[in-house]
């Protein structure tokens, strides 16, 4: 069973690549957070495949329907505000509305998107027994695990397609937490092959904590920095490196080759002294959730692999009565929030799929010289895979949050009469 976050809240989802829907289920959301449909699609529209230039030309609007958990008994016209659902069965037609904005009641939220941009015999060379394996991909390892029944469609349940449904959980916990923290998750690429920003997100951050007098950001600054973020060319804060990163995405695509990518990804206004110590420490959930995203080949919290090189004199985060003086620590200690910035850094390998010539193996392990038939790829998966990051660390926060409230018994809650 696949299951992101929980065991309090957490999101399962359901669908594969070319197949006719990801379905999502959220369990877990406490009744009274005011969910719109419009809000939970600005994000699916980040992540949606088409909706950059230098992603995959596979076009999908990616519009989501919900169909439970939410209700409003005072405004009925703006909770079925929702797109029409209409399915046609046996000659009859049947239709009904969805829900657009209303408040969450406790129960499961179920929600769906279709899928209607699909070119299931692009993958005809990759079928059965004699279908060829993609290197770097998941062909070989699922066809055999599956006893050979695998969906190899688009990558079936492998696809980077299944992150919808992370996304849509994300959303409603990163609204979650904004509500009752004022929590602000953000993202921003800083790398691209062998190309690096100059300026990264959490320096960025830095600086506007140490102009202040506490570890919060108000909400128009941080409205500025996503602006910026959204602002250029590829999802990053370093304008310049924006547009030297998507030339060399255009190049490196002309060539039939595909490129790595770094994704920074921060959490700002973060409660404090939420998470585990130890099994179930929220760095142990952070660095699973994040470093089990489709290619993703790395993941660091804090500094990361540059504390190695430092003594702990330089190391340690300075305390005075107003809190932590800096972040090399990433927001966690002992797997604990400490309210600093929430950052980690994650590295995804360069995109398996690509159209140059490579050695392989048919799935009976018959020795070929691959060539890619056709297909349509991201010639640098880690350029839509920001909000999908963002989405993953609101489930795990959130998660995390209502653990820690769980711990804070009040009796006058269990009152009926």
């Amino acid at each position: 069973m696949e299951i992101l976050g929980g065991p309090l809240y957490s999101v399962a989802g359901a669908g594969e690549s070319h197949g006719p829907a990801i379905t999502t289920i959220i369990n877990g959301c406490p009744p009274g957070l005011k969910i719109d449909r419009r809000q939970v699609q600005d994000y699916l529209d980040r992540r949606r495949p088409g909706g950059n230039k230098h992603g995959t030309p596979r076009n999908e609007k990616d519009k989501v329907v919900f169909l439970s958990g939410i209700y409003d008994a005072g405004d009925h016209e703006a909770l079925l505000s929702g797109p029409e659902l209409s399915v046609a069965v046996d000659g009859d037609r049947f239709q009904t509305e969805s829900y657009g904005v209303g408040y969450s009641t406790g129960e499961p939220i179920a929600a769906i998107v279709l899928s209607t941009s699909k070119k299931s015999r692009d993958y005809t060379q990759l079928t059965g027994e004699q279908g060829e394996v993609r290197p770097g991909h998941t062909d070989l390892v699922k066809f055999h695990q599956s006893q050979e029944f695998v969906d190899v469609r688009g990558g079936g349940r492998s696809s980077y397609r299944s992150t919808i449904s992370d996304v849509i959980g994300g959303s409603i916990a990163r609204r979650f937490l904004y509500e009752h923290f004022g929590t602000v998750i953000l993202s921003s690429i800083t790398s691209v092959g062998p190309r690096n920003s100059s300026l990264k997100l959490s320096t960025h951050i830095d600086h506007i904590l140490a102009a202040g007098d506490s570890s919060r950001i108000d909400a128009e600054t941080l409205k500025q920095i996503e602006q910026s973020l959204q602002g250029n060319e590829i999802h990053t804060i370093d304008q310049a490196f924006a547009s030297e990163a998507a030339k060399l995405i255009m190049r490196t695509r002309s060539d039939g080759d595909s490129l790595g990518a770094e994704v920074e990804v921060v959490a700002v206004n973060v409660p404090p002294l939420v998470g585990e110590p130890l099994y179930q420490s929220l760095k142990v959930r952070l660095m699973g959730a994040l470093g089990g995203l489709n290619a993703v080949q790395s993941c660091e919290i804090g500094a990361g692999k540059a504390v190695v090189a430092r003594r702990g004199s330089e190391n340690n985060d300075p305390i005075r009565h107003g809190g932590y003086q800096a972040n090399s620590h990433g927001g966690l200690l002992g797997g604990i929030t400490t309210g600093m910035p929430l950052v980690a850094r994650v590295g995804f390998k360069p995109t398996s799929t690509i159209h140059k010539p490579q050695q392989s193996i048919r799935k009976n392990y018959e020795e070929i010289d691959f060539q890619l038939e056709k297909g349509r790829h991201d010639p640098c998966v880690g350029i839509r895979a920001g909000v999908t990051l963002e989405s993953r660390l609101a489930i795990e926060l959130m998660n995390a949050v209502l653990m820690h409230q769980s711990q804070r018994f009040d009796a006058d809650a269990f009152k009926l009469f």
